[in-house]
């Protein structure tokens, strides 16, 4: 990797890249998406991951809004590239991976006439390393530009979810994209920093059996499951029975996972999984390890060391234990974002003072663990109560004809807000009245009366970012549709 990261160095150079500018890579979890990830940030460049599933407006926007100079990508990707080039006038170089295709220059070809030798451009710990665009639920996806300080910022919260790694034998794999934060810097960058071996591998389509065989096939110890990864994974019947696991840790992050996944993991994997939080802007500043600290249901764990996280009010006041608040990071921190590329007022609006409100809700308790409530707009305020969807769409999960569930708040003239449940059955189960019925007495008897969904949909799929995260502001607009049609 050093040879080949280091001809790849050379060669960007070669093709005119300088320092600050915008190489993008768009490629699957691959050794060359690796190495010229590594190459960028030896040349003192700009890396901008970019999802190989991306159509060609996401591409568009993406590659234009950053100035990108070179591309690096396989034969679909260029052939993406093709059809928007002449409204990329920064565009200059595409290098595909699996041969010379029209307009591109085959990467392979070009590193054999490169010197493995390359001496790194010296940065400084604010200098910049690579631009990470948002999931964009909403709006236009932002550009977070950060550090080359973020992979050192990273490391505590890796080494916690994964119960301190590294240990000898560790191995690790994540089903999450190398283009996503999740991906990039929980995964990749922080196992080589340790030496740690990385499996990679891109499914065509993720299944539940598939993860299962490439854990036992591969003998992974160490994975990030995000959320949704596992709840398809929780769908395969008797797995602990089918397949020889060897792991020694569970991540997820994401979404809160709530009691029903946990228990599942630990009969299934035969440990806790560790949840993590973090987003974009600024990564990995919680963990729960169980290896070291005890397990709180519902929590998300505590600040990771080197991070200062806490509950704040929307100036930025900090606000007691057990009281409802944005979950908030005090800067400097190793992690957080320099800024939003080209948008300063949306850099401004991310803080207040030196908090930096990540937009999600939570309660933190005396001992420290933070509980995940909610995003801002996804916490329904029904009849004068304040309730997150997490706790009802884990209460869903436990029944046996869900697959999987999301719940939303829908406008209601008497309570403010009713909450709204999004269910997708599993094989055999008829979403009729009954079932309707039956959840919602499963909610209102189980969880709380108050929590219970006053309407159930059910539908074939949940929409989802490219990252796996459900998105909320489609599901509110798909209820709206249907009570219109309805009344």
């Amino acid at each position: 990797m050093r040879a080949l990261s280091n001809r790849m160095a050379n060669l960007l150079r070669a093709h005119g890249a300088a320092r600050g500018d915008r190489i993008g890579i768009l490629l699957p979890q691959a050794p060359e998406t690796a190495f010229s990830h590594v190459a960028a940030y030896k040349n003192g460049c700009i890396a901008i991951p970019l999802f190989a599933l991306f159509g060609a407006e996401a591409l568009e926007y993406r590659l234009h809004d950053s100035g990108t100079r070179i591309v690096v990508t396989n034969a679909e990707g260029a052939a993406k590239l093709a059809g928007i080039r002449d409204k990329l006038p920064e565009l200059k170089t595409v290098f595909t991976i699996d041969g010379p295709r029209p307009g591109t220059v085959d990467l392979h070809a070009a590193l054999a006439g490169q010197s493995e030798d390359f001496t790194p451009v010296a940065t400084r710990a604010d200098d910049p390393a690579v631009i990470i665009y948002t999931s964009g639920t909403t709006g236009q996806p932002k550009g977070a530009l950060h550090a080359h300080r973020v992979l050192p910022g990273h490391l505590p919260g890796v080494e916690m979810s994964h119960n301190l790694f590294p240990l000898d034998g560790d191995r690790i794999w994540t089903p999450a994209d190398w283009a996503w934060i999740g991906g990039l810097l929980d995964v990749l960058l922080p196992a080589w920093h340790h030496g740690v071996a990385v499996v990679a591998h891109r499914f065509e389509k993720f299944t539940g059996e598939a993860a299962f065989q490439l854990l036992q096939d591969h003998g992974v110890r160490n994975c990030f499951l995000p959320p949704t990864a596992l709840k398809m994974m929780r769908t395969v019947a008797d797995p602990e029975k089918r397949w020889k696991l060897n792991l020694r840790s569970v991540a997820s992050g994401g979404e809160s996972l709530g009691a029903e996944l946990l228990d599942w993991g630990r009969k299934t994997f035969g440990l806790t999984i560790n949840e993590f939080y973090g987003q974009t802007e600024c990564n990995m500043t919680v963990s729960s390890n169980h290896a070291v600290m005890p397990v709180q249901p519902g929590s998300i764990g505590r600040a990771a060391p080197g991070h200062r996280v806490e509950i704040v009010d929307d100036r930025g006041t900090l606000l007691p234990a057990g009281v409802q608040g944005n979950i908030a990071v005090h800067r400097p921190d190793p992690v957080m974002f320099l800024q939003y590329w080209n948008k300063p007022q949306a850099t401004a609006d991310k803080f207040a003072g030196d908090w930096l409100l990540t937009g999600d809700t939570g309660i933190k308790d005396e001992a420290g663990y933070i509980r995940f409530v909610g995003r801002d707009d996804d916490v329904i305020t029904s009849a004068g109560y304040r309730i997150g969807p997490g706790e009802i769409e884990d209460n869903l999960l436990q029944h046996a004809a869900v697959k999987m569930a999301a719940v939303v708040g829908a406008p209601d003239a008497e309570r403010t807000e009713i909450v709204v449940a999004i269910v997708v059955l599993n094989a055999g189960f008829s979403g009729d009245e009954t079932m309707k019925r039956e959840l919602q007495q499963h909610v209102k008897t189980r969880l709380a009366a108050h929590e219970y969904p006053r309407e159930v949909y059910f539908v074939e799929e949940l929409p989802m970012t490219t990252t796996g995260k459900v998105i909320r502001r489609q599901l509110r607009d798909m209820v709206t549709g249907w009570r219109g049609r309805q009344a």
